[in-house]
């Protein structure tokens, strides 16, 4: 079964071309490494919540937006050596390829896939 990072960060609406090259310079390395896709969402209709919300969650601030984002690996395996590759790949490295948010803010995890249809 397939394996999933998913990802949600507030992004200065102003650094969203900026973001967009982040995020294609890593979705290459990614796919390299082996992941099968790469989905960056920005947000459109994300609405402040109550209780939680995704704007809550990131500390989205008024002149921010939401991203969502996953990647979908072929297994968890593949994901952890991918990972650590990355990290080393000279393409991800801050000084080449700075995050244009703040990354305190960003929430991420691993996802076992239940089911796919």
């Amino acid at each position: 079964m397939s394996y999933m990072d998913g990802f949600v960060a507030a992004v200065p609406t102003a650094n969203k071309a900026k973001y967009l090259e982040h995020a294609r310079i890593a979705a290459a390395v990614f796919k390299e490494l082996g992941a099968l896709k790469v989905v960056e969402c920005w947000g459109d209709d994300v609405p402040e919540g109550k209780v939680t919300s995704f704007p809550q969650a990131v500390k989205c601030q008024a002149d921010e937006s939401v991203v969502f984002g996953w990647i979908t690996w072929p297994s968890k395996d593949v994901r952890d050596r991918a990972m650590a590759q990355a990290m080393e790949d000279p393409r991800m490295q801050p000084d080449v390829n700075p995050m244009p948010f703040d990354g305190r803010r960003l929430v991420y995890g691993g996802f076992e896939v239940l089911f796919e249809e």
